[in-house]
């Protein structure tokens, strides 16, 4: 270390206070200071000297930098413990409680629900990338190219061909080709749409799907899942039934429909006055999408189903619309305590 280079270190180590600190950084490394002079210089030598005095001066440069450095911890440790050894805390003594604590999301409260359900029914809880490929979130699950699913009205695009998921299918697949059967998974998770928003609908919400796949796996295994679930969600007295539908991932394909918990299946405006409410959808799961995951359907069948939690919330508390459970609005939410 050149005699600069120490004299410097020596000044910087013996600084008292920040602000004596700061003038020595000045001094040194500022706009006008003795190390910033120096290598000022250097493009005035001869080219042959440049080399060897910009190096030294570049060295020098690097020891004030780091002695500041090293100057300046050491100063806020000391600032540190001079104003904690005059701090007293007695851990043992008694605190005042706060009035109220927070609570959970209505939505997430009923998404923990559902999975506390299944979960007592042997399922596996499993979560994934929400930016998916068009295979997984399309193709993989029997989503051709031509079919309305793909139409940019109702799916948004990034660059490159990924797209935000437009429901948690695509983690079925993900398992099925990474594990054989039997399986049993729900599939929780945020989803995107490119569509309007209203009381009922918005581009972003969450959606919980559901999978099994095992050899003999039927259609009254699916019924009887859903109705252990719905049961479980709306109360015991709730009754199911699944109408005919066509989802291109599962054949045959089904509309869950319940009781409607507002009228206990008698009539009114929450349920058009049929005495049932539309939750979802399921069905058998296709024997390609088995393929696509790798499994032989030859030998496994299996079922698929989903909601969105939302629609469900929204039925169990009376909330006429779905926006409002993600308003910045305390007042709404407090409600759920």
């Amino acid at each position: 270390m050149s005699s600069d280079a120490k004299e410097a270190v020596a000044a910087i180590t013996a600084a008292k206070n920040p602000r004596e600190l700061e003038q020595l950084r000045v001094r040194y490394l500022g706009r006008n200071g003795s190390v910033t002079r120096e290598l000022r210089r250097v493009g005035d030598l001869p080219p042959d000297k440049r080399a060897a005095a910009g190096a030294a001066a570049n060295q020098i440069r690097k020891q004030v930098e780091s002695a500041l450095t090293q100057a300046e911890k050491k100063l806020q440790q000391q600032q540190y413990e001079g104003e904690t050894a005059s701090i007293t805390l007695d851990v043992t003594a008694p605190v005042d409680t706060p009035d109220a604590f927070g609570h959970a999301h209505p939505v997430m409260s009923l998404i923990d629900d559902v999975v506390r359900i299944f979960w007592q029914m042997g399922f596996s809880v499993i979560d994934g990338p929400e930016i998916e490929t068009e295979w997984y979130n399309f193709e993989a699950l029997n989503i051709p190219a031509d079919h309305p699913a793909r139409d940019m009205q109702d799916t948004f695009y990034l660059e490159g061909g990924n797209l935000p998921r437009t429901h948690t299918s695509n983690l079925q697949v993900r398992y099925m080709e990474k594990h054989q059967p039997p399986i049993r998974i729900v599939t929780p998770g945020k989803v995107y749409r490119n569509e309007d928003e209203d009381q009922r609908h918005s581009w972003q919400f969450y959606q919980l799907e559901g999978l099994v796949v095992d050899k003999g796996i039927t259609l009254a295994d699916l019924k009887g899942t859903l109705l252990a679930m719905m049961k479980g969600l709306l109360g015991e007295d709730t009754q199911i039934k699944l109408l005919p539908n066509y989802f291109p991932y599962t054949e045959p394909s089904v509309e869950l429909h319940a009781t409607c918990v507002i009228c206990g299946g008698k009539g009114c405006k929450m349920c058009s006055h049929t005495g049932w409410l539309e939750l979802g959808g399921a069905g058998m799961v296709h024997p390609q999408v088995l393929r696509n995951g790798g499994i032989d359907p030859e030998v496994y069948s299996g079922f698929a189903f989903g909601f969105g939690p939302e629609r469900i919330a929204a039925i169990k508390h009376g909330v006429p619309d779905v926006r409002e459970f993600w308003r910045p609005n305390l007042n709404f939410l407090e409600q759920f305590e």
